[in-house]
């Protein structure tokens, strides 16, 4: 992939590793280009059934880069823009799972909140520290009050202060948190036991979910209904009956 990122694919599993430790992995053009390209392949590969986000040294991510000069004609609008990034990973109907190495800081925060899975390290925190550097944020005031409450959100929020790794589980953010050397093999055990079942059929459900997060509860039915539907003349539809009647391990082929 690059230097910015490392990507690898294995076993249907993309890592995704943010790789400028020496920077705090602080999100630069660099970074935003290589992790474009992941998630495009991501999103695009049936070969691909699930992805493992991390960083790189002891930050997960510090935001953006605020000390980047980029020259204007190099902004054509080919590399996604921070929010554009985790805007499409929010469309990525597979699962995504987070794996926070350490501090996972403003825009950092948009990619934990926009994923599926969250497993932490005890080392790990999650915060918008903007408004200690006179600006605002987008992602924390358009994702962190949709995940906690109201008052715990600006709690946070306002005074620009982090949101500890088991403050995390409390508020419900977090899936789990765990000792800092078992981060990325519980990670891959709860990638593991989500591709135990049909691949079509898990991003059918982060499909319909998320489609339906912002509509009326009747078109969220119709909706899951539709997509439910075109699962069931799937290949891996047909396989998991059949196991399931010969009380055997279905063999998923993602199709």
């Amino acid at each position: 992939m690059g230097e910015a990122v490392l990507y690898e694919v294995r076993d249907h599993i993309a890592f995704i590793t943010l790789n400028r430790p020496q920077a705090k992995n602080a999100l630069n053009r660099a970074m935003r280009k290589e992790l474009q390209t992941a998630y495009t392949d991501v999103k695009f590969n049936p070969g691909i059934w699930l992805a493992i986000l991390t960083g790189e040294g002891d930050v997960f991510c510090s935001g953006k880069d605020l000390f980047e000069k980029v020259a204007p004609e190099d902004e054509d609008g080919s590399v996604m823009s921070n929010d554009e990034l985790y805007i499409f990973q929010r469309n990525i109907y597979k699962p995504i799972i987070l794996a926070i190495n350490g501090p996972c800081l403003a825009q950092g925060g948009g990619f934990a909140l926009n994923a599926d899975i969250l497993i932490m390290s005890e080392r790990a925190s999650l915060g918008w520290p903007q408004v200690k550097r006179g600006i605002s944020s987008v992602s924390g005031p358009t994702l962190l009050p949709h995940a906690i409450a109201w008052n715990q959100a600006m709690g946070y929020l306002m005074r620009g202060k982090p949101i500890p790794a088991q403050e995390c589980l409390r508020l419900g953010i977090a899936n789990e948190v765990v000792p800092h050397e078992e981060l990325m093999p519980t990670a891959e055990r709860w990638a593991a036991e989500i591709l135990e079942n049909a691949p079509l059929a898990v991003h059918a459900i982060k499909e319909a979910a998320r489609r339906g997060q912002e509509i009326p509860f009747d078109k969220r039915a119709f909706l899951a209904r539709d997509v439910a539907n075109r699962v069931l003349l799937s290949e891996d539809s047909k396989e998991g009956l059949l196991a399931f009647k010969e009380k055997r391990k279905p063999q998923w082929k993602g199709r």
